[in-house]
């Protein structure tokens, strides 16, 4: 399993979570710069996301949705404020409606993912900030840590194809 280490602070509003893979950082940082590939590990395996927009530049923007078992779609945007290939990126998450317009009830974190050398691989560390602890205990309460963890866990499977 490629997640090592997940942690939340409440006090910094923060969700972290450090994945390690046997892959060098560029193939690493070439599934998130690849919808095709990004669609294979955004969501858990049984939510499969489906990358509709993907524009990772800064001011860029991505948009998706994800498909529950039950045929469910529920959308979601990144607007992305950084990018330092291949090192990472940073961008605002957010919940949608179908058509991609923010959904005001639902929280929005602002996303730091990093891609460092470590260990003759690659440490991913994925930091989610939270305007407030009641957003952020919104999000635990949904799942998150195991739909994230889950999605992740599935890179190994994509770098081995």
């Amino acid at each position: 399993m490629p997640v090592t280490d997940v942690y939340q602070d409440l006090e910094t509003r923060t969700l972290t979570i450090v994945a390690d893979f046997a892959a060098p950082l560029a193939r690493v940082w070439q599934i998130y710069a690849d919808p095709r590939q990004l669609e294979k590990i955004w969501g858990p395996p049984e939510f499969p996301a489906t990358v509709v927009d993907h524009e990772l530049r800064p001011g860029g923007r991505v948009t998706y949705f994800m498909t529950g078992p039950d045929g469910e779609k529920y959308a979601g945007y990144w607007q992305v404020t950084a990018v330092d290939e291949p090192n990472g990126f940073e961008f605002d998450d957010g919940f949608a409606d179908l058509d991609f317009n923010p959904d005001p009830e639902m929280p929005v974190s602002k996303n730091i993912f990093t891609f460092a050398e470590h260990d003759g691989g690659t440490r991913s560390t994925f930091v989610s900030i939270y305007e407030s602890v009641e957003a952020l205990q919104k999000v635990l309460d949904m799942g998150v840590i195991e739909g994230a963890s889950s999605a992740i866990n599935q890179i190994d499977g994509l770098l081995a194809g």
